[in-house]
């Protein structure tokens, strides 16, 4: 088991930065991929960033991309989401996700564990 906790998140105005963090425990970090989806009101959870276990692959949903930035830190147990320029459409909430199979997705019944969940809420 994997247990993940997000935190970070909060208002902000639009044009601003977050950086929501999510920290691992449970498991050996450095086996998962790692991925941070969101999910609007009345919408779809969607993917946001995936990194992979060493940090070396990352992916970005086109409409972050230029924006966020996802990161790791293996030794810390802490996978990062630098958030810039942010828009009130990125108002939502954000989950990071771990998955044990080595390929990164985007794909969100790929992931294995959850964590609960940080709101950020971008006002215009």
């Amino acid at each position: 088991q994997v247990q993940l906790v997000e935190s970070g998140g909060g208002l902000v105005q639009a044009g601003g930065s977050l950086r929501l963090s999510c920290t691992a425990s449970g498991r050996t970090f450095s086996w998962f991929a790692m991925g941070w989806f969101r999910q609007a009101p009345g919408k779809e959870r969607e993917f946001v960033a995936t990194i992979s276990r060493s940090g070396g692959n990352t992916q970005y949903t086109d409409s972050v991309k230029g924006r966020f930035t996802i990161s790791r830190d293996n030794a810390k147990n802490t996978v990062y989401l630098q958030m810039n320029s942010l828009k009130p459409e990125d108002t939502a909430v954000y989950y990071c996700a771990a998955r044990q199979v080595v390929p990164i997705t985007a794909i969100s019944y790929e992931y294995d564990y959850w964590g609960q969940g940080t709101q950020v809420t971008v006002s215009s």
